[in-house]
């Protein structure tokens, strides 16, 4: 029953411009960033995290930091398979400029067979994160029990593939989701399948999302609630 805090990193300038950042160095967190990471990291310090995992891209390693900050010990591990999409030739570009290119409509309608110009295509980008995510769940539920909660920081298309995997959705349908700069997404892994515990929360109460004490544990963890479930006490 791993638990998966995924948390797209706070605004930057290129968010601030509507440029699309992609792996273009130096890309920071805006002083609204900044913010952002504080107030998420406040937040879930409450929440017993064992490990943060980040995209190795400043922006992410910015927004990690912060949040490794609260937890005494913790140091954060970067996994390239969690940055962003290589955009290639479209890095660094105005999103209205590219919203004119004959890609953006794949892009918008089937991003499954989208493959940016130079870089890389989605549907790869999909296999690599969720590989990272389903690697990740097994060391932490090793080394910390199968109730361990962790921080994957990553990007906004990064989580949503996530998502639209743990949904048994089709890539196609991957634009649907929307996750806002420095978004709490929050999904549980069971022997069975995933559940979206959370999507894009950006100021949602945490206490649901502590582990439950061992009488109060379901019987079968990839059973789903019927009838609706009582929610948080």
């Amino acid at each position: 029953m791993t638990t998966v805090l995924l948390v797209r990193h706070g605004r930057t300038g290129a968010n601030a411009r509507g440029r699309l950042a992609g792996w273009t160095p130096g890309v920071c967190l805006d002083e609204r960033g900044e913010e952002q990471a504080r107030v998420l990291a406040e937040r879930i310090a409450k929440l017993p995290v064992a490990a943060v995992v980040s995209s190795p891209l400043e922006r992410c390693v910015q927004t990690a930091n912060v949040i490794a900050a609260v937890y005494e010990g913790l140091d954060v591990v970067t996994d390239e398979r969690l940055a962003e999409c290589r955009y290639g030739d479209w890095t660094g570009k105005e999103l209205k400029a590219l919203a004119e290119e004959d890609l953006w409509e794949v892009v918008q309608q089937h991003p499954s067979a989208a493959v940016f110009p130079g870089g890389e295509a989605l549907r790869d980008v999909q296999f690599r994160a969720v590989a990272a995510v389903r690697d990740w769940n097994d060391r932490i539920a090793a080394e910390h029990g199968p109730d361990a909660l962790y921080v994957l920081c990553t990007h906004g298309d990064v989580v949503k593939a996530v998502v639209a995997d743990a949904l048994g959705m089709h890539l196609d349908m991957f634009q649907r989701i929307t996750v806002d700069p420095c978004s709490l997404t929050v999904i549980r892994y069971t022997p069975l399948r995933p559940f979206l515990l959370r999507l894009n929360d950006t100021g949602g109460e945490v206490d649901g999302l502590l582990p439950p004490p061992p009488d109060q544990k379901p019987a079968n963890a990839s059973d789903a609630v019927v009838g609706g479930g009582a929610g948080a006490p």
